[in-house]
């Protein structure tokens, strides 16, 4: 959520702002709105005051046997005012609110305006691999190996699912291991959180309302939904609280499986796991004072990047437009695995700074050590590393001409095994 004072103090630089990521909206008809809550406080301020005074000269004029009435009928008349005026108060509030949770955060300093065609890529990593064979896409090198069964997945639970079998149920746990133990030996805190949440978990995730529809809703009393990453469950991790500044930043990681809806249809080009309804995904995430979370956004894009270099994967790094950025984002890297088959890069994980725009939304604060000013946190978070579209670049990067795969060093020893041949 933006801050409504930067609304009120430079409503120019907050329009410039939201235009890079190509949106428009009518701050003058928001910041009308709040002055006429403005002006409703004071004026509801200024009422209990004189109401509490009035209400002071009661017991005296009984004491003295004098009338009351005149004075009770206009007690009266101004709590009436007063519930009035609060009512009107509290639905210029909401009003407010509601304009505030739509909005986008605004772009980082450095954040070009722009879409995807803005994105810059700023690293590479390895070269595009090279076949002195005709390669195989990973739908039909997964399904020859025995490692994904794509039409039983669909059989269970529609398009847009699969179902790891074997050595890819192997394959695809020994990469969830390679990461949680790097998380670990980084000093990173591991977290399960629960699979189900409730509505104002995605309200501080910057999700809804905009996004309601692209979750699994489970209830029509309520709002319980599946957790569409661990984003959303750890951003949650201390909503109304207030940190104590030596106790950050904090650095955890989870791993659960992620639900996505993702209406709409798929190209065909996006063929086996490159999206789908269910996938796997560790997420680091951080809260941070906000004079280091631009330091602790390096960390997390480095320790994304050492994961895939760990596997000896061909990547390029990029850093996108403002346009290209989720709602919540200030700024985002993603890492973007080169797939064969397609012919382009896919990405695998993305690392942002949404810095106070999700602490605002869920009041997540921090009380400075010296002053004992109170102040929002910045919150981060980054893909590390989300599985469904490593496997495919694994066992097409790394498809020899027999059919077989090697595996990455880094996971034979979670693995057993060196090289994934036909049965």
């Amino acid at each position: 959520m933006l801050d409504i004072n930067l609304i009120r103090s430079d409503p120019e630089l907050v329009k410039e702002g939201l235009a890079r990521r190509g949106c428009q909206a009518d701050l003058d008809a928001l910041l009308e709105t709040d002055a006429k809550r403005r002006a409703l406080v004071v004026e509801n301020e200024a009422i209990k005051a004189e109401r509490n005074r009035l209400s002071k000269q009661i017991p005296e004029l009984k004491k003295r046997k004098e009338d009351t009435a005149d004075l009770m009928a206009r007690l009266k008349d101004m709590a009436d005012r007063v519930k009035l005026l609060d009512e009107q108060q509290g639905a210029l509030e909401e009003q407010i609110r509601k304009f505030l949770l739509a909005l986008p955060n605004l772009p980082a300093d450095g954040v070009v305006a722009g879409g995807k065609e803005a994105n810059r890529v700023v690293k590479t990593f390895g070269e595009k691999p090279s076949y002195p064979f005709e390669p195989q896409n990973h739908v039909e090198l997964c399904t020859q190996l025995g490692l994904i069964d794509y039409e039983r997945g669909v059989k269970m639970g529609g398009n847009g699912y699969w179902l790891y079998t074997d050595l890819g149920a192997r394959l695809e746990w020994a990469l969830l291991n390679y990461f949680i133990t790097e998380h670990i030996r980084d000093g990173y805190t591991f977290m399960l959180p629960p699979h189900v949440l409730t509505y104002e978990c995605g309200v501080t995730a910057g999700q809804f309302p905009k996004f309601e529809e692209d979750v699994y809703r489970l209830s029509e009393e309520g709002f319980h939904f599946l957790l569409p990453t661990a984003e959303t469950a750890l951003v949650n991790l201390h909503r109304g609280e207030i940190l104590e500044e030596e106790d950050l930043p904090k650095r955890l990681f989870a791993y659960t499986p992620c639900y996505r809806r993702e209406a709409g249809s798929y190209r065909a080009s996006e063929r086996g796991m490159v999206r789908g309804h269910q996938f796997n995904k560790v997420e680091m995430f951080g809260y941070a004072r906000p004079e280091d979370s631009a330091k602790l956004h390096e960390e997390l894009i480095e320790k994304a990047c050492r994961l895939v270099e760990g596997l000896n994967l061909h990547y390029q790094l990029s850093k996108l437009a403002a346009g290209d950025c989720s709602d919540s984002m200030a700024t985002t890297f993603d890492i973007e695995l080169w797939l064969p088959s397609m012919n382009e890069y896919k990405e695998c994980s993305s690392v942002s700074n949404a810095m106070d725009y999700q602490a605002r939304r869920g009041n997540i604060r921090f009380r400075r050590k010296d002053s004992r000013k109170i102040e929002f946190v910045h919150t981060l978070n980054g893909s590390g590393l989300a599985t469904s579209r490593l496997l495919p670049a694994i066992v097409e990067q790394f498809q020899r001409g027999d059919g077989s795969v090697t595996v990455p060093e880094a996971l034979r020893p979670f693995f057993g095994m060196d090289v994934i041949r036909r049965r």
